[in-house]
């Protein structure tokens, strides 16, 4: 697998590590308060509970960024840091998706279990995500660089029809 040498490699999506990596666990947050930020999150849904599709376009970077804010700041109540690096880190998967994939749609999901946050874009295509070498004067492909960087691990799974690109991230829970 050029360009991912040192990272993550694709693991199985069996019933086990869905279940591991299943909805947001030891939420201190009454029931009617998590409704009310849900539906405050976006009108094309939640991605905590589902995978949201948006549209393949460079338009939808901007939907992408503003789900991963609100679920990291205001449904997650993590540091304004960390919301910062993963709304970066988003940008850079949903902009891969959208510009080299060809797909029509993509998927964007969340997920969070104790101690890890791991989002995920999903998109038709099987081709792998290259992690270039990058130079000072460079204005493009930084993007797998800065997830390599700021996340602490990433990798593809690769799908029977397509393929999933995520990062993980640490976190302290409370």
């Amino acid at each position: 697998m050029a360009g991912l040498e040192g990272t993550e490699q694709p693991r199985p999506r069996s019933g086990t590590a869905a279940a591991r990596w299943g909805t947001p666990g030891g939420e201190r947050r009454p029931a009617a308060e998590r409704e009310r930020v849900s539906k405050a999150v976006d009108p094309v849904g939640d991605t905590t509970v589902e995978e949201v599709r948006l549209p393949s376009r460079p338009e939808s970077a901007a939907t992408a960024r503003r789900l991963t804010q609100c679920v990291w700041l205001k449904k997650w109540s993590l540091s304004p840091q960390l919301a910062e690096y993963a709304v970066l880190l988003v940008s850079e998967l949903v902009g891969n998706a959208v510009r080299h994939t060809g797909a029509r749609t993509f998927a964007l999901r969340m997920l969070r279990r104790r101690g890890w946050i791991r989002v995920e874009v999903r998109d038709p295509s099987r081709g792998l995500p290259c992690l270039m070498p990058v130079h000072e004067m460079d204005t493009s492909g930084r993007g797998l660089f800065l997830v390599d960087k700021l996340s602490d691990r990433w990798g593809v799974d690769l799908l029977p029809r397509g393929k999933t690109t995520w990062f993980e991230m640490r976190i302290t829970d409370h």
